[in-house]
This record gives structure tokens, C-alpha cells and sequence, in this order.
């Protein structure tokens, strides 16, 4: 990492946060080995970086939240990622979650809908040296001229599934996507053929809507 300030303490804090997370259930490594390197702390305003190493959501900028640990942890589970995958990333937020997928060493590309989110997180994510490819957008979009993508994970709550993100699942693709209003379950989509999608539902989550519409 580049220009970091990463102590001692941190690395302890965060070694305790990845024992939790495999207490809660976490089996992955390389989602439990990529938390363990992420500096969580940089993502938080310095006065409240006393809470970076706990395992809830917090709020940022925007009227946006950094997800808990486990939620970011969990969902990386489901997708299976492989070193190989080409990563879309609905919801760039924070950045917390872009960096532990760029940290297992996926291809990342990510939208956000917010400038303000998109400018800090695209600096913060440059400045600890991790490169994916960043863009202000529309997520129900997606990114059709980079499209077909290996996994699809969408970092909030979903109304319905939209289907012009199932297009730009390869074929045997996994899209991750919490769907519902107030409170979401968490589903795991994989493309099984250019027509047909195989859906399983996990657990109840609580994420920010996810909205249309870019904020310039």
C-alpha cells in the first residue's frame, strides 16, 4: 500500500475482525486473507476510524453507508471468485468493497451513480495503489461495452432483478444481488444458457436502495 498509515494496532484489529468473520461463518480464505489485508480504517473520516474494526455498517458520505464486514465478506463468498474473473461491481460507494475484490486480484470494473462518492472513492482506491476500471453511471445499466463479465455483484438493495445486468453475465456467470424493499434476501444467480438462470435465496440483509439515475 502506498502512503498508508497501517500500524501495528490496525493489523491486530483486523486479524481479530477475520477471527469473527470465521466464527459468523466465513469459510473462503481468499475473501478472509483479502479482509485482512484491506486497510478498512482509510475508508473512514480520522475521528471515527475507532470503529472501522467493528462488524457493522457506518455511515459515509453522501447518505451512504460502508457495508458491515461480514455483509462485504459474505456476498464475495457466493460469488466463487477466481484470479481470472472479470468483476462488474454495481455501487462503487466507500471503495471498501472494490478493494477486496482487487485484493483476491479479480479485474475490477465498478459504477457509482454519485460524483462525490465516485471522485473519493476513485482517489482513495488510486492512492493505496489498486487499478480497476471506475465509471459514473447508471447501474441498472451495467456496462454493455465491457460486457460479458465472469461475476456481477450488486452492493445494494435491489427492487427486482434487473435484466439488463443478466445480459452481461457470460454463460456459467454468477451474479450476487440483494433484492427487496426495506429489508433484502440475498440471491445468488447463475447463468446457465443464453435463456435460462438458476436462482438460489440465502439470508435477510438491510442495504441502501439501489437507485437509477446518475447525481453529477
Amino acid at each position: 500500500m502506498r502512503n498508508i498509515e497501517d500500524t501495528y494496532r490496525h493489523k491486530g484489529l483486523r486479524a481479530r475482525l477475520v477471527q469473527e468473520l470465521k466464527e459468523k461463518g466465513i469459510k473462503d480464505e481468499q475473501v478472509l486473507n483479502a479482509i485482512g489485508r484491506v486497510p478498512r480504517h482509510v475508508f473512514f473520516e480520522s475521528s471515527f476510524v475507532k470503529f472501522a474494526y467493528q462488524d457493522q455498517a457506518f455511515p459515509i458520505s453522501a447518505g451512504q453507508t460502508i457495508s458491515q464486514p461480514y455483509t462485504v465478506a459474505y456476498q464475495t463468498q457466493l460469488l466463487e471468485l477466481n484470479k481470472s474473473d472479470r468483476v462488474l461491481e454495481i455501487g462503487t460507494g466507500s471503495g471498501y468493497q472494490a478493494a477486496v475484490l482487487m485484493e483476491i486480484g479479480v479485474t475490477l470494473f465498478s459504477i457509482e451513480r454519485q460524483r462525490e462518492l465516485f471522485e473519493k472513492s476513485n482517489r482513495q482506491l488510486s492512492i493505496m495503489g489498486y487499478q480497476g476500471r471506475f465509471f459514473l453511471g447508471d447501474g441498472y445499466q451495467g456496462l454493455p461495452g465491457f460486457a460479458p463479465f465472469d461475476k456481477i455483484i450488486i452492493t445494494a438493495g435491489a427492487p427486482f432483478i434487473p435484466q439488463e445486468l443478466l445480459k452481461q453475465l457470460v454463460i456459467g456467470g454468477v451474479m450476487v444481488i440483494p433484492v427487496g424493499e426495506k429489508t433484502q434476501i440475498m440471491v445468488k444467480i447463475v447463468r446457465l444458457s443464453e435463456t435460462e438462470f438458476k436462482q438460489q435465496k440465502f439470508g435477510e440483509f438491510a442495504f441502501v436502495p439501489m437507485l437509477k439515475g446518475i447525481i453529477k
